[in-house]
């Protein structure tokens, strides 16, 4: 008999993404996604462009006081980002 090295198709999956390069991509892309769910309606409604450089998630923001809680929220804001996703893809979250 052959002894057969079963693996699960997410290890696999994670793996191939890992070895083509495209994990941190994906996991940034997540990340951005989740910031509408993380921070609710009422402020996606005052967000504008997301990007992330150098780990550092920028959002724009459109309302000025708004802007200058979440400014005061930045280490919450991260560690609920990275929980969403399941990994730490961000360090730092800046609002402009």
């Amino acid at each position: 008999m052959f002894k057969r090295d079963v693996k699960n198709i997410t290890d696999l999956l994670n793996q191939f993404l890992r070895t083509q390069g495209l994990e941190t991509p994906l996991l940034q892309r997540r990340v951005i996604e989740a910031w509408d769910e993380v921070v609710g309606p009422t402020v996606a409604r005052y967000t504008g462009d997301k990007f992330i450089k150098n780990q550092t998630l920028f959002v724009k923001i459109i309302n000025p006081a708004l802007r200058q809680d979440l400014s005061m929220m930045r280490a919450r804001l991260v560690q609920r980002l990275n929980s969403r996703v399941g990994a730490m893809v961000i360090a730092d979250v800046r609002v402009y």
